[in-house]
């Protein structure tokens, strides 16, 4: 009887510590999106391609994978802002979808805070799955990690978000918070977790070479999955011990990661990028469902034509180098403010239109942020550094690099930043640093968007900076008007003109 109730208590103990603690081996298997921004529908990138993405396939693809338990789902940020199915009510829509693809959990992006900090909080109220940022301070409703049992097998997800953040969404959107590095906010969960977790995953939106950067810095992290860089890592990469992964953007690709655990560590891992489409695989009805209704919602207003353009029009190539898209919405910002120079990021171009009839909701989803347009007079050496900047970070695609109308200019791709502008032109006459030239720009630029300064400088010279937006003369400001979006300007002049061919004409030229 004594050994009957010696074996009775082991066994008892084993099956209540069972969940705390793991011996053995697990299969686990970890799926993961990021940078979807809201393209619900598959869409083509030039004519000639077949469309990619749907959200409703993706989920299908995601039905298909958790077949095979246990699995996570992930996402890297980014998710609800973007493209007009999403931006029409504010995110309301994707995270939606997120709790019907039941996430797990999710860190939030750069523009996850695009719509206000109040929006954000209704967005995170709706879902059903936490959202992270270990690396937010003065927003305390954003969790700095989870922690997951999966077949006792404890998985510590951590969060962390760009730092970036604070100059790539309007800074009135970020006013308040902070954004410290994520290699001091992984250190820190890392010490709070010791003891606690036997697997530390690490959602990053962040950008491919940051995560590269972080994992050689930080041991102890078996897996970072990012977005931001909208990277397309076909396979995982491994720097030190840390596996490396990227799911690309738009819901065009699922991320498939499976991990061996035995005894609680990564023995063995493998995985890839599953292409998605509507010729890949049956999409999930209920979220094909939720789709079409906010389609619906939107109604006629997004499907009426504009009009027509005889070539694809780049919008991908906007972060590394002029292209017909970036020339045409610059050309339209200067005619319209009657400014001779016009100057915005790439980064405000967000998509391509291919060949064909022109739709409302294409502009939308090329100009999908609320910003409006401003002309503010920059002597010549202000608008010099305004490129200089453009082009100061060359070693991976950047929202900053410029997108320019009236002016010219050569850049050295190997000189140091901030010395790389050679010749810049301005009417086909070299740039007269001392001169003032009229330069159309938008609202969030002016605010120090992506790092931009000189056209906020120029403001605060003239004691206007802080009535921005508002009804105001000044010798700086010569253009600005809150009523109208950026992207209703590109529309008005779409439908004026009916048909569009524009080229790329060497406006922005690099050499070695």
């Amino acid at each position: 009887m004594k050994k009957f109730r010696t074996a009775f208590l082991s066994l008892f103990l084993l099956l209540i510590l069972a969940p705390w603690g793991y011996a053995g081996q697990v299969d686990l298997k970890i799926l993961y999106v990021n940078d979807f921004h809201g393209f619900a529908e598959p869409y083509k990138a030039a004519a000639q391609e077949p469309p990619l993405g749907g959200i409703a396939y993706l989920a299908g693809a995601v039905d298909r994978a958790r077949v095979k338990p246990p699995c996570l789902l992930l996402a890297a940020g980014d998710m609800i802002q973007g493209n007009s199915w999403a931006n029409l009510v504010r995110g309301k829509s994707t995270i939606e979808v997120m709790n019907a693809m039941k996430f797990d959990a999710m860190v939030v992006g750069n523009h996850e805070f695009d719509f206000g900090p109040k929006v954000l909080k209704e967005r995170m109220a709706q879902a059903r799955f936490p959202m992270l940022g270990a690396n937010v301070k003065g927003f305390p409703a954003l969790k700095p990690y989870i922690i997951k049992n999966l077949q006792g097998v404890r998985i510590a997800i951590i969060g962390v978000v760009t730092p970036e953040t604070s100059v790539t969404t309007h800074p009135r959107n970020v006013a308040g918070l902070t954004f410290s590095t994520p290699e001091s906010a992984v250190k820190k969960c890392l010490a709070e977790l010791k003891g606690r977790a036997d697997i530390i995953i690490v959602l990053s939106h962040c950008g491919f070479q940051a995560d590269r950067e972080l994992a050689a810095k930080v041991p102890g992290v078996d897996v970072i999955v990012g977005g931001h860089s909208h990277t397309k890592i076909l396979q995982p990469e491994l720097v030190g011990r840390t596996i490396i992964v990227q799911a690309w953007e738009h819901a065009k690709a699922l991320g498939v990661l499976n991990l061996q655990i035995k005894d609680g560590k990564v023995a063995g891992f493998d995985g890839a990028l599953q292409e998605i489409s509507p010729a890949t695989g049956a999409a999930n009805c209920q979220v094909q469902e939720i789709v079409a209704r906010y389609q619906r919602q939107a109604g006629s207003r997004l499907q009426r034509v504009i009009g027509e353009t005889q070539v694809d029009l780049d919008g991908k190539n906007v972060r590394t180098g002029e292209t017909n898209l970036g020339d045409f919405i610059a050309d339209v910002m200067r005619q319209t403010a009657g400014a001779e120079v016009a100057l915005i990021n790439g980064g405000t171009i967000r998509t391509s239109i291919p060949q064909g009839k022109i739709t409302v909701k294409d502009i939308y989803a090329v100009l999908p942020f609320d910003n409006y347009l401003v002309a503010i007079s920059l002597t010549g050496a202000q608008l010099k550094a305004a490129l200089e900047h453009g082009v100061s970070r060359l070693e991976e695609p950047s929202g900053s690099f410029p997108q320019v109308s009236g002016l010219a200019f050569i850049f050295s791709r190997s000189a140091p930043a901030g010395a790389r502008v050679k010749e810049v032109t301005v009417g086909g006459r070299p740039l007269d640093l001392q001169k003032e030239y009229v330069v159309a720009t938008n609202d969030y630029l002016v605010a120090g968007g992506d790092g931009y300064t000189a056209f906020g400088e120029a403001l605060k010279s003239a004691g206007d900076y802080a009535n921005l937006g508002g009804t105001l003369t000044s010798s700086k400001l010569a253009y600005n008007d809150p009523g109208a979006w950026l992207r209703d300007l590109v529309i008005n002049a779409i439908q004026a003109r009916k048909t569009i061919a524009p080229q790329v004409d060497g406006r922005i030229k690099a050499v070695d």
